[in-house]
């Protein structure tokens, strides 16, 4: 592939997974300022009780062999009919299990609701199986406006059947609402894209050759899940639901602007660094330029929001979730970084090393696990705090094994991510000075959004910032194009 064709389809990809990641997000937040306005935190809370239960199933589910699938260059029928009839059995599995456990569920967390409320939310298992495949096939193909399209229907009809029901009175009924309409749609609408439809040929052979990189990513997308998860199960039983809300509320938000850039960078990264395998200075020059696009867009995305965190909630979502800020705020500082981590991540899957995957992983899972447990009696604060300074940790030891694989020098990295975060934090320096008086809430966060936005567009410009050239070349000939 000619330097210039993988440019523009990079280039595509990432505006396309902008898109994408935007309306997601767009819907996500919209929909989110309604719910959170109609549903208590108690009610947020029990919903999240069920998140380690979640994301433990759908690990299982995908058992890592979708990321295998993209690794692999020209994929047959048979590999992707073995994945998807193999998801569809495991994932009806594990919900019969959790269905049968429900009980347990209920009396663990001493919340009766769970027995009717786990029974049915984790019917989400089983579609998310359903659409891996087609959404691996259009990743493979970097049908990235396509993902658009899909991501811009479900969550549309999802959020407006959610708040219809909040209105009502349904409160976390609307949640479990919510989360199956749009897996579902998801699931239909993918299959209307990609035009490829299962047999019932029910031949798992394929599996094998896939099996060694995926059992390695199935193990530490388990232990990904518990610790991502572990305050789920903590604030839940030791604290209330209430608190579990509260923490959810603030790293939603968060979640929302992380997913945003994620959208664009993940759905890219890994098929455009299989195709300059085996060229390590091509692929060093590929991974440094993503790293600038990332820090271009992540640092001013997410520091931007812990910036104005207090308006924008006592705004949105009223104050009723003020106690959510400072989760909000801790999250916002860890996602500014965390495309540095997924970008590493990508690398690492492209040299099949999931192996060091799962080491790094199982590492981390398990330190962070140790911190919570060792910060319990501080308090949540506490435990947030120590749980996001080992992600810090993690993304130096990420960056040691790419450094390895491909040479990535740690001072290239600094040289390539410095510049952006002395910029951003220059311009809401300059932004919180001159709005530090003002007293009416709309006026304030205005102001700070636009006086950060003209002062970090200028530091751009003047600077002479080729990301920043580029990326006004790139929608300036997009426009040039469509007109």
């Amino acid at each position: 592939m000619e330097d210039s064709t993988l440019k523009q389809k990079t280039a595509k990809g990432f505006f396309w997974g902008g898109i994408s990641s935007g309306v997601e997000q767009l819907f996500g937040a919209m929909f989110g300022i309604f719910l959170a306005r109609l549903i208590s935190p108690d009610g947020y809370g029990l919903v999240t009780m069920l998140a380690i239960f979640t994301g433990i199933g759908t690990t299982l589910v995908t058992s890592g062999f979708s990321t295998a699938l993209i690794n692999i260059r020209n994929v047959t029928h048979k590999e992707y009919n073995a994945v998807f009839w193999f998801n569809f059995f495991i994932g009806l599995f594990l919900y019969l299990i959790l269905f049968f456990s429900a009980p347990l569920i209920a009396a663990y967390y001493d919340r009766p609701e769970l027995l009717n409320l786990s029974r049915a939310y984790l019917i989400y298992i089983i579609f998310y199986g359903l659409t891996i495949i087609p959404s691996t096939i259009m990743q493979k193909q970097l049908m990235i406006k396509q993902q658009a399209q899909v991501v811009m229907v479900s969550q549309l009809i999802s959020g407006t059947t959610a708040v219809t029901m909040a209105f009502h009175g349904y409160g976390y009924w609307s949640l479990v609402a919510q989360t199956l309409l749009s897996v579902f749609l998801g699931f239909i609408l993918r299959f209307f894209y990609v035009r490829w439809k299962p047999t019932f040929d029910f031949d798992f052979r394929p599996l094998k050759a896939m099996f060694s990189f995926g059992s390695k990513l199935l193990i530490t997308g388990i232990f990904s899940a518990i610790s991502g998860s572990i305050f789920s199960v903590v604030f839940g039983k030791f604290y209330n639901a209430a608190t579990l809300g509260v923490y959810y509320q603030g790293q939603k938000w968060a979640g929302m602007g992380q997913s945003t850039l994620g959208g664009m960078i993940n759905q890219v990264t890994q098929p455009v660094l299989v195709q300059v395998h085996g060229e390590k200075d091509r692929q060093v020059q590929v991974l440094r330029k993503m790293i600038r696009f990332g820090a271009f867009i992540s640092f001013p995305l997410m520091f931007g929001l812990a910036f104005i965190a207090k308006e924008f909630i006592i705004i949105t979502v009223t104050e009723k979730w003020l106690s959510s800020i400072p989760f909000l705020q801790l999250f916002c500082i860890w996602s500014a970084f965390i495309f540095l981590q997924n970008l590493f991540i990508n690398m690492i899957y492209t040299h099949g090393k999931s192996n060091v995957y799962m080491y790094v992983t199982i590492f981390m899972g398990l330190l962070q696990i140790g911190v919570v447990i060792a910060t319990y009696s501080l308090g949540m604060y506490a435990m947030v705090i120590s749980f996001v300074l080992m992600y810090f940790i993690g993304l130096l030891i990420w960056h040691y094994f790419v450094h390895r694989l491909v040479g990535l020098r740690l001072i290239d990295t600094l040289k390539d991510i410095l510049p952006y975060l002395a910029v951003t934090l220059f311009s809401f320096g300059v932004a919180w000075l001159i709005t530090r008086n003002i007293q009416n809430i709309y006026f304030l966060i205005a102001s700070k959004i636009l006086i950060s936005v003209i002062i970090y567009i200028f530091v751009m410009k003047i600077s002479h910032s080729v990301m920043f050239e580029e990326s006004m070349e790139f929608l300036l000939h997009r426009n040039n194009k469509q007109k």
